[in-house]
């Protein structure tokens, strides 16, 4: 019978009536999920969206800070860098300090510098006298009334040769001083004081003196040579072993590997 309510005839509970189809799936004719709804997360804000930004035409964070180590003072060129100190003499307050060298060594290390200036040039100085001495000429008179004689004599000084002899001599001796001077300036060290081992070098940070003041403190020593030579014994007793020269140069004498 045909229900009246049903313009199509159908009857209730018949396929095609608010029911699926025989055979129909599951969840036939029902929304699927999400369609036509928007994707999980869109329009959501991204991270960080609407954070403020940095102004405009400002510098990135950190543009322009100093790199670590930027403006330190850097060595100067062909010099070594500052360290503890030179030969492994710590700076004065810091670590254990070298050994002073005793007096015997530096006396040592004196002789033989002494030496290296000494014999060339009076080498030198001597075959001036030998080979250029002119040679002398005697005249005697006697007077024939009285028994009254006299004579005279020329020649006996330096010839030409003797000249040039006793210049190059001095000059070698000057020049043999200088380049001590200029070794224990540069290196701490003279010919003598490597050979006894011990070595001179400023009293503040244990670096070389320069040729400078290496050569300024070889002046001072004329201040050892007052009172009969007693700054050259006053390292006997003092504590840092130091002679006059030393205390108005601020210089220590250190004991060194030969």
């Amino acid at each position: 019978m045909t229900n009246p309510s049903d313009p199509y005839g159908q009857q209730p509970g018949q396929p095609g009536y608010g029911y699926p189809p025989p055979g129909a799936q599951p969840g036939y004719g029902a929304p699927q999920a999400g369609y036509g709804a928007p994707p999980p997360g869109y329009g959501a804000p991204q991270p960080g969206y609407g954070a403020p930004q940095p102004a405009y035409g400002a510098p990135p964070p950190g543009y322009g800070a100093p790199q670590p180590g930027y403006g330190a003072p850097q060595p100067a060129p062909g010099y070594p860098p500052a360290g503890p100190g030179y030969g492994g003499y710590p700076p004065a307050g810091f670590g254990p300090q070298v050994p002073y060298a005793n007096w015997f060594a530096r006396v040592g290390g004196y002789l033989i510098d002494g030496l290296i200036i000494g014999v060339p040039s009076g080498i030198l100085y001597m075959l001036s006298g030998l080979v250029g001495t002119e040679k002398v000429d005697c005249s005697f008179d006697t007077d024939s009334y009285s028994s009254y004689s006299s004579s005279s004599c020329t020649g006996g000084g330096l010839s030409a040769v003797g000249i040039i002899l006793m210049l190059l001599g001095f000059l070698v001796a000057v020049g043999l001083a200088l380049w001590v001077i200029y070794q224990e300036g540069t290196t701490g060290q003279t010919p003598g004081k490597k050979v006894v081992g011990i070595r001179v070098i400023r009293e503040a940070d244990g670096q070389v003196l320069g040729f400078g003041s290496a050569f300024v403190r070889k002046l001072c020593h004329i201040l050892d040579n007052a009172l009969c030579g007693l700054g050259y014994l006053w390292p006997l007793w003092d504590e840092k072993s130091q002679t006059f020269a030393d205390k108005i140069m601020s210089t220590i004498v250190v004991e060194a590997p030969k």
